[in-house]
């Protein structure tokens, strides 16, 4: 890893463990988020962490005149219709199998899902201008698309754990084999986005895309292992397949 990555690292765990970390620990002593709304500064602060990162190390490097430059580069909409429209069905496969296999039901009408997205962007989308914004990228200029992608998704898992101590959230009592299997898809899907479009703001919406269908379809839990590996898989594999395709494009262009 070079200097620009271990100081997004460094920044990236050492807010989220100060922050996740004291409201962990004051969840094993029965000071509840529920109960205690301050614990909800720490808890926000902990989930921008990647984005408080990436702001932080890109501006001790230069990477930017001026937060509304570092915006810029996170939002940058202007891509290809059909880059939206394949960012869209990668999101919406892993959920028709898992649909599928394991059984679902609504936990919210599929209507509100409109106003949901956006709240997703802020909700979690916007971890990517750290994950996929710096720490992909400068991985891949040593390690190459597939071990760079399998080392940010152990990282994201990584820094995920402490949620799974929180009583509370969504991640509480929930099974932390079953995330990671899907992390994994979810980091190649997001990691073959990045590479193919070179755009940050369609993995923000990738992501808040995921985080939406997880809160409106609430799975059963008949084959749950088996779905998630099955949906992982495939994802894994779709994501390759748009990489070699672009590859091919571009070395015949």
């Amino acid at each position: 890893m070079n200097k620009l990555s271990i100081n997004y690292l460094l920044w990236t765990f050492g807010i989220m463990l100060l922050c996740w970390g004291f409201c962990a620990v004051c969840s094993i002593n029965g000071i509840l988020l529920a109960n205690y709304p301050f614990l909800y500064v720490p808890y926000i602060l902990g989930g921008f962490s990647p984005t408080i990162a990436s702001y932080i190390v890109l501006k001790q490097n230069g990477g930017f005149k001026s937060f509304w430059g570092w915006l810029k580069s996170i939002f940058d909409f202007k891509q290809k219709p059909i880059s939206y429209l394949l960012v869209v069905l990668l999101s919406i496969i892993p959920v028709l199998l898992r649909c599928f296999i394991c059984g679902f039901e609504l936990g919210v009408p599929i209507y509100l899902m409109i106003p949901i997205i956006p709240m997703m962007i802020f909700g979690g989308g916007l971890e990517e201008a750290g994950w996929r914004h710096i720490l992909q990228p400068e991985l891949e200029k040593k390690f190459g698309f597939s071990i760079s992608t399998v080392i940010v998704g152990i990282i994201w898992c990584l820094w995920h754990l402490p949620l799974f101590f929180i009583i509370g959230v969504s991640q509480y009592n929930t099974s932390f084999l079953i995330f990671c299997i899907l992390v994994f898809g979810s980091s190649f899907a997001l990691a073959a986005i990045k590479k193919n479009t070179g755009s940050t703001w369609l993995c923000i919406l990738f992501h808040a895309l995921t985080n939406t269908y997880a809160g409106t379809f609430i799975y059963n839990d008949n084959n749950v292992l088996l779905g998630s590996i099955v949906t992982s898989v495939v994802v894994i594999m779709l994501s390759y397949i748009w990489v070699k395709v672009v590859r091919s494009k571009e070395i015949l262009s």
